[in-house]
């Protein structure tokens, strides 16, 4: 029995990805890009709110969008018809996307002078948290439906993201959502 040999797979998978992020981060650095990961739960509005930046930014910024999703190809085909530069990534299951999936997305994209890169990541407030992408900046978008309590039951997304978006904030007169107490919470996770 002294003999058996552990072998921790999950830490070997973090620190692999970590590495390949770092060097994601240098490579985009030399070539003066700045790459965003945006996560958040489904119908959050991810893809509504980069819509939204690539419109406002496109006539002074060369923009590139990395669509992730488990099977489809909407949200790419809807940042393709505003005229940037889009791939999508389906991930056949996986929940998230990490620095690997990432780098080969950005080496079937035209990189060529982009400026910004845009991930908008699976939609899942638990996975995406847990794999560094090699994004400069996390954003995270929190709609009001969903409940000012999601840093209590998901810290960690709070934790990795330098950005809190709350959208549909239409719906604050209709919902139980204290946004000070949300804006406590996430900023005792992430001050």
């Amino acid at each position: 029995m002294d003999d058996i040999k552990l072998i921790e797979v999950k830490e070997e998978i973090f620190s692999d990805n970590k590495q390949m992020a770092d060097g994601l981060r240098q490579r985009l650095a030399r070539d003066k890009t700045y790459l965003l990961n945006i996560m958040a739960s489904p119908g959050a509005g991810k893809t509504s709110l980069i819509l939204k930046t690539v419109d406002l930014l496109k006539d002074d910024f060369r923009i590139g969008v990395i669509e992730a999703d488990i099977d489809s190809m909407v949200d790419s085909k809807k940042v393709a018809a505003h005229g940037v530069n889009a791939v999508q990534i389906r991930t056949g299951g996986f929940c998230h996307l990490d620095a690997a999936m990432v780098t080969k997305g950005l080496n079937a994209m035209d990189l060529g002078g982009l400026d910004l890169i845009i991930i908008e990541n699976v939609g899942n407030l638990v996975c995406p948290a847990e794999f560094d992408t090699g994004a400069i900046k996390n954003a995270m978008i929190l709609s009001v439906p969903e409940g000012d309590d999601k840093p209590l039951k998901y810290p960690l997304m709070f934790t990795v993201s330098q950005a809190l978006v709350v959208n549909k904030i239409d719906y604050l007169t209709t919902e139980d959502f204290d946004i000070d107490a949300l804006r406590t919470r996430a900023l005792s996770l992430n001050p």
